[in-house]
């Protein structure tokens, strides 16, 4: 029979300690620091009885970039869940992650969205005129491009589909995912491009079309906990993360799931 990888002996580990604690068994606070796009489905996951057995978990949400820089200049979080590898490996390359405990949770998709009642139609193939799309004024809303992790994936699909130079100038660059689908929402752009997940948790927009994959780099979202802050409590939440319970939420909300 083959052997355990390290990642599932590590997350079966991690489901036991989880299993045996009994309510509220930790007595230190565990912050979270997790991408902005997770919000509505952390939020969702947190409000369970598993999750509360652990004890009083915070969430501070923001862009990976905001986060990770606020990691850095020693904000005590203890659980960091970026929307990309490249946030993550500046705190693991700063030797600030407990070895052993990052994994890569969660993967999405990127989508042009519109306002739910719009009537645009785009297909995102190679050669679309996107500034077309968006009419003499609108704008189109984004992640900012050179540091929020979905403007990053949006610069390089909108670059392979040959669309990049003609609408960079029409940008709304927002400081992170969730504030980039406000705009769609409010009606203040014509389009945006945010995170699959972020278009099923709002009724408020439609998705037009779907980046193909080879347009951008694999979304992956790595989960690791902070060498400051590993508590029981830290690592009974990371177990929470891996669950079937918690994967089952992140589905629901539109996230992909890694099947090992």
């Amino acid at each position: 029979m083959r052997e355990p990888s390290p990642m599932s002996r590590l997350v079966a580990l991690l489901a036991c300690a989880l299993a045996l604690s009994s309510p509220r068994a930790y007595a230190v606070d565990v912050l979270v620091f997790a991408a902005a796009s997770l919000k509505p489905a952390l939020d969702s996951i947190l409000i369970t009885p598993d999750a509360q057995r652990i004890g009083t978990i915070r969430t501070s949400y923001a862009a990976s970039s905001q986060l990770a820089r606020q990691i850095q200049a020693g904000a005590p979080a203890a659980v960091f869940i970026s929307a990309d590898q490249d946030w993550m490996d500046v705190i693991d390359e700063a030797g600030l992650l407990t070895p052993g405990t990052r994994t890569n949770l969660l993967g999405n998709s990127l989508v042009l969205v519109a306002p739910d009642d719009s009537d645009i139609e785009v297909g995102l193939v190679h050669g679309v005129d996107l500034a077309a799309a968006l009419g003499t004024d609108g704008r189109l809303a984004v992640g900012e491009p050179h540091s929020v992790p979905a403007g990053k994936y949006a610069k390089a699909a909108l670059t392979a589909l040959g669309a990049w130079d003609a609408v960079s100038m029409r940008l709304v660059a927002a400081d992170n995912v969730r504030a980039a689908l406000n705009f769609v929402v409010r009606r203040e752009v014509p389009l945006g491009i945010v995170y699959r997940s972020d278009a099923v948790s709002e009724s408020g927009v439609r998705v037009v079309d779907t980046f193909p994959a080879s347009t951008h780099a694999p979304i992956v979202y790595p989960v690791a906990v902070l060498k400051e802050h590993d508590t029981p409590a830290a690592r009974a939440l990371l177990a929470l993360l891996h669950s079937a319970g918690a994967k089952a939420v992140f589905e629901r909300h539109g996230f992909d799931v890694p099947t090992r």
